[in-house]
């Protein structure tokens, strides 16, 4: 991919920016709620939360092996690591030791074409724990859709969040079609809470946008204001610059990065190729000496019949050298 079509960020900090980059702190108040309900619909709120707007024509970098993003924003501190290039696989973990909870990513896309769209499933682990509730939360992740005709990318397809201990499930859908048969428009949300015991009895109807604020008529609870919570976000900034890694994003694609700022593209492609060369002269060495690369902070394992699994090799993730100030 030439830097033209490149934004100055990699997949890593895209992924990191997930978690750590929002306006309302909606990932602590999933522990406020008094009732295993109340806190289903903070963490849904908080899943919302994940889905951005997309920019049609440009992409971050394709993260390195072995490249890191270390963050922290308040007591919560990320870690994101590339722990395969192919096929591409990105782990992530969080924690938060005041607020005791932890995140735990592990995610690849498998991309179908079918016509005029490319549509990437994004497989994997996720999972929220939340320690002092005793409740573990996993959902997966809808799916990438990039239109060729007409030209547009964004979110679609079905997906779900479950917490293990308390049966609470939601099956969301993303510009789909409601439950009584009324199509949605492309940043719509559908979907409903129910027991696992009575899924055809919802506790809940879910209708909305990820990407704004509506308000309706009627008996009403408002989950989730997108407006408030992906708007006025900070940037990380370096605190602590001989503590940062070496293999950290920002420094692995700076020159790439100050190179498209500047619109050097000839000295941007320049230097985005001799990072690529150095990786294809790394994974000659190390098949020549058939050596295995293994991860620094993630063990990683894949069955045919799992895909691929992440766990982190440290229970808590560290302060990091980059953070982003809390919103006031």
């Amino acid at each position: 991919m030439p830097p033209t079509f490149n934004m100055p960020k990699s997949q890593l900090q895209c992924y990191g920016e997930l978690v750590y980059c929002v306006g309302d702190d909606l990932l602590n108040k999933c522990n406020i709620g008094e009732s295993p309900i109340e806190r289903f619909k903070a963490v849904l709120a908080w899943n919302f939360s994940t889905l951005r707007p997309l920019i049609f024509g440009v992409v971050p970098y394709n993260p390195i092996l072995g490249e890191t993003h270390h963050v922290s924003k308040g007591t919560l501190n990320v870690l994101v690591e590339q722990v395969s290039h192919h096929p591409s696989v990105t782990a992530l973990y969080a924690t938060d030791e005041k607020e005791n909870i932890q995140l735990l990513w592990c995610q690849y896309p498998v991309a179908k074409f079918s016509g005029t769209l490319i549509e990437a499933e994004t497989r994997g682990k996720r999972e929220l724990k939340l320690m002092n509730h005793k409740e573990t939360y996993v959902m997966n992740s809808p799916n990438f859709i990039l239109k060729l005709f007409p030209p547009g990318v964004g979110w679609g397809g079905t997906y779900q969040v479950r917490c293990l201990e308390t049966g609470l499930e939601a099956e969301l859908t993303i510009g789909g079609r409601s439950f009584v048969g009324l199509r949605g428009t492309p940043k719509s949300i559908i979907g409903k809470i129910f027991h696992s015991s009575s899924k055809n009895e919802p506790l809940f109807d879910i209708n909305g946008h990820w990407d704004r604020y509506d308000l309706k008529s009627g008996e009403v609870d408002v989950l989730y204001n997108a407006k408030k919570a992906i708007s006025g976000l900070k940037t990380p900034i370096v605190k602590d610059p001989k503590g940062v890694w070496q293999s950290e994003s920002g420094v692995v694609w700076r020159e790439v990065s100050q190179c498209i700022m500047e619109k050097n593209w000839a000295k941007a492609g320049e230097a985005k190729k001799d990072i690529e060369e150095n990786q294809r002269m790394l994974m000659k060495e190390r098949k020549s000496k058939s050596e295995t690369w293994v991860p620094k902070y993630f063990s990683v394992s894949y069955s045919k019949e799992n895909g691929w699994d992440c766990s982190p090799l440290q229970k808590t993730i560290p302060p990091a050298p980059i953070v982003v100030s809390l919103n006031n």
